[in-house]
């Protein structure tokens, strides 16, 4: 029976026969001129064919070279297809994961969590997309995401999910602002008339800021919408107006004076992250291990932080 030949030698054929030239089909495949017409020689040999008449001008099929071309395309596509198929699930066996997380916990807790993952799983992939917590959910249900990890008052719709910490959001201004030396801190009405800068719409942080002080009665007024943490802390120290942000986000500049806590009376800002995934589809390999190193991290309630005390 004949020896079927190698598919890197029919790629070889495959291209000198597309470009006319052994030399280019050389400099295609990384390898020598001569060890291309070597190769292709002793595929002659095995088939018993002459395949190519070659010229100082060039190099062109013969009828039977023509013939297992033609007959090579389909096995070489199929050969793709083969190391595609073979990629991927290597890939899933080496712990491919598809991860979303709102900024907040990708900013300040996903960098840890992977840290202790890949301490015990270094071959671990993890394609990592960031977002509001409304995104995340949409990532999750589409099923873009094999986990996600939410903030918020509430579960978003559809989605199964498990508790993974706990934070506090904060009421932050600049030194110079009017608020930073209320030692009793400012009432809630005050706050919801206030020109406040804030997350988008969509936002975890803004949903429990909003819901929270609903519940009290009062409603908010954005003077300001931005988009990420990092803005809203620029705007608030450039004088734009009170902000609200994690306690996890502020520690740096509270303790170097750039922002100041302000108490608000009466009246807390407390949070839950979330993992979230489809229902009936409970995580499973890298997506399981990642939930279980999220949920036995250690607490990171930060400590509230003090107002300035001012006269």
């Amino acid at each position: 029976m004949l020896e079927l030949p190698e598919v890197a030698t029919l790629h070889l054929l495959v291209t000198v026969a597309e470009t006319g030239s052994l030399r280019q089909a050389a400099g295609l495949h990384g390898i020598s001129q001569p060890a291309v017409s070597q190769r292709l020689r002793g595929l002659e040999r095995r088939l018993g064919l002459r395949l190519l008449e070659r010229s100082t001008v060039g190099s062109t099929l013969t009828p039977a070279g023509a013939a297992v071309v033609d007959w090579a395309r389909p096995v070489l596509e199929a050969s793709r297809e083969l190391a595609l198929g073979v990629a991927a699930l290597r890939a899933e066996q080496a712990g491919q994961l598809r991860l979303a997380a709102s900024m907040t916990v990708a900013e300040y807790l996903v960098p840890g969590w992977l840290a202790r993952l890949h301490a015990a799983e270094p071959d671990l992939d993890v394609a990592l997309r960031v977002g509001n917590s409304e995104q995340v959910a949409a990532m999750v249900r589409d099923r873009r995401a094999d986990l996600g990890f939410v903030e918020g008052t509430s579960v978003p719709t559809g989605l199964r999910s498990r508790t993974v910490g706990a934070d506090e959001l904060l009421v932050v201004v600049a030194p110079g602002h009017r608020w930073s030396r209320r030692a009793a801190g400012v009432r809630p009405d005050e706050l919801a008339a206030a020109r406040l800068v804030l997350r988008e719409e969509g936002s975890g942080t803004r949903d429990v800021f909003v819901r929270r002080l609903a519940a009290a009665g009062h409603r908010v007024h954005a003077g300001l919408e931005l988009g990420s943490t990092t803005a809203i802390k620029a705007a608030v120290m450039a004088g734009e107006g009170p902000g609200v942000l994690s306690a996890l986000a502020v520690g740096a500049e509270l303790a170097d004076g750039r922002l100041v806590a302000v108490t608000v009376r009466d009246l807390r800002f407390e949070r839950r992250f979330r993992a979230v995934w489809l229902p009936g589809r409970d995580p499973s390999g890298p997506a399981a291990r990642l939930l279980a190193t999220a949920t036995r991290s250690p607490g990171r309630r930060p400590r509230r932080a003090p107002t300035r005390r001012g006269a």
